[in-house]
């Protein structure tokens, strides 16, 4: 009991510093510190003790950068998913102590638990993010490093080899904490040399490799500063004037581009459905001789879509993009009679769901190929290596921040996008209706950004760039892989003796 005194606080503390890794904030080195800490509150600890301090320490780590979410639902959605994260948390935390305990490493023994530890964590990360429904891809440690030291892992293996990286170094410090206390400075150097290697890799990444500039193109990004939020309540097609009038207004007149992109619901209005929006994008597209990508609400039959619609001079739409991954809870409910009988009000705020998407977000014409993703599919790896091997020259990610005010999601969000296009090799262009809008880079630059709140254009020339990234090639694997490591470690623990 007396050892809960100290390990509590460590285990709070290190958690704790999430708030402080994840943007806003965006101090990137404190990431650093997180998984080590953990390990040492928990260290020697059993499965089930270890767990409980975990399931605390993963609730902490949670809701002190998610906090965004009970911006307008309240607590209760935020508890909700806090508490189901926490659970793989703890699992993941209970697991390393638990093979701490019973491997006992001594020797080069301790940076083979080290790795282990790491694919445990790293494999933790994967599960959350996947299931259920989906699951939530969000605050993985990997994601603290969109403006740090680590992002350069992102080319060789996505975000996952980002978190990777930094838990090993973070245990590898934790582990030289120990065996500095026990005098043993000798056993420091070859986890030392494994820090420091680790550290250089993001110094020599050759980013560039694999992939090649094929042109480029100019395009005209437009933030409408739309009131675009769950409960807003605007007159029926005042979204879709926003972002007119932010065109014409934010665009030079005469400007010679070669697309026009809106973010996700920048058109209340269907122009589909409606004569007079059809006859708005029309005149729009004539006046800059450019096609345009948007986002609007689409229906087929029985079937309602969040969509993204291509739409090019005198020819009108010519391709759409329906959102494969609406967002569980707020895009569509799953299994709506259990969860309605459990929180009927929360539940009947999305009286209806959004299906899901079945075609590729590709839109081409004789001058680019570029590839469209909607809102928090920036976050699901699959979706943005898939543009990228699907031939996508250029990504855009197109989202509505409205319903989270000025908070921290929309600096998180942004996060991704940038280091979506280190890993792909492509530049990414994040349009919101409200902000944070930039355009960042292959190497993570950002050569345009939008204040929030604003109406206004991002009008760039940007890259268009074909082939793989180590990311997009072989690291399709690297999650699977790390799989393998992890559940072969803790096969290792379980036939270990006593």
């Amino acid at each position: 009991m007396m050892q809960l005194l100290w390990r509590i606080p460590l285990a709070v503390f290190g958690s704790a510093l999430a708030l402080f890794a994840f943007p806003t904030e965006g101090v990137w080195i404190v990431a650093l510190l997180i998984p080590g800490l953990i390990f040492l509150a928990t260290r020697g600890m059993g499965f089930w003790a270890a767990t409980a301090l975990g399931f605390l320490a993963g609730q902490i780590y949670y809701i002190t950068h998610i906090e965004w979410l009970a911006l307008y639902l309240g607590p209760v959605p935020l508890l909700a998913l806090s508490t189901l994260m926490s659970l793989y948390f703890a699992l993941g935390v209970g697991a390393t102590a638990w093979l701490y305990k019973r491997l006992r490493p001594k020797g080069f023994g301790v940076i083979a638990f080290a790795v282990g530890a790491t694919s445990i964590w790293t494999l933790r990360e994967w599960l959350g993010s996947n299931f259920p429904y989906g699951g939530f891809p969000w605050s993985r440690l990997g994601m603290t490093q969109a403006g740090g030291w680590f992002a350069n892992y992102a080319w060789w293996g996505g975000i996952s080899l980002i978190s990777f990286a930094m838990v090993l170094i973070s245990m590898l410090l934790a582990l030289m904490f120990l065996e500095f206390r026990k005098r043993k400075p000798e056993k420091l150097i070859p986890m030392a040399a494994i820090v420091l290697v680790a550290t250089l890799v993001p110094l020599a990444t050759p980013i560039g490799l694999g992939t090649e500039k094929v042109g480029e193109i100019r395009i005209a990004a437009v933030q409408g500063n739309a009131l675009a939020g769950l409960f807003s309540n605007q007159e029926r097609g005042a979204i879709l004037q926003n972002h007119l009038d932010a065109s014409y207004a934010s665009i030079p007149k005469g400007e010679k581009l070669d697309l026009i992109v809106w973010p996700e619901n920048a058109s209340d209005v269907s122009p589909l459905d409606s004569a007079e929006a059809r006859a708005e994008i029309d005149t729009l597209v004539a006046e800059y001789g450019a096609p345009i990508t948007f986002g609007t609400i689409t229906r087929r039959g029985e079937e309602v879509y969040n969509s993204t619609i291509f739409w090019e001079p005198e020819l009108g739409p010519t391709d759409y993009y329906d959102k494969k991954r609406p967002v569980p809870f707020a895009e569509y409910v799953p299994d709506r009679a259990f969860w309605r009988s459990l929180a009927p009000d929360l539940i009947d705020l999305v009286p209806r769901g959004y299906s899901f998407g079945s075609r590729d977000g590709i839109f081409a014409n004789d001058k680019f190929t570029v590839g469209s993703l909607i809102c928090f599919e920036i976050a699901a790896d699959d979706i943005p290596r898939g543009l990228a091997r699907e031939g996508a020259e250029l990504i855009l990610s197109q989202t509505n921040n409205a319903d989270f005010g000025y908070s921290d999601e929309t600096f998180q969000q942004a996060a991704i996008a940038r280091l979506r296009a280190i890993e792909t090799g492509r530049a990414v262009v994040n349009i919101s209706t409200v902000g944070l809008s930039a355009i960042y880079l292959p190497d993570g630059s950002v050569p345009d950004e939008l204040t929030w709140y604003t109406a206004d254009a991002m009008v760039q020339n940007v890259p268009l760039i074909r082939g793989n990234t180590p990311a997009t090639g072989i690291g399709l694997w690297f999650d699977g892989f790390n799989a393998a490591l992890a559940l072969g470690f803790l096969a290792v623990g379980i036939r270990r003796k006593k």
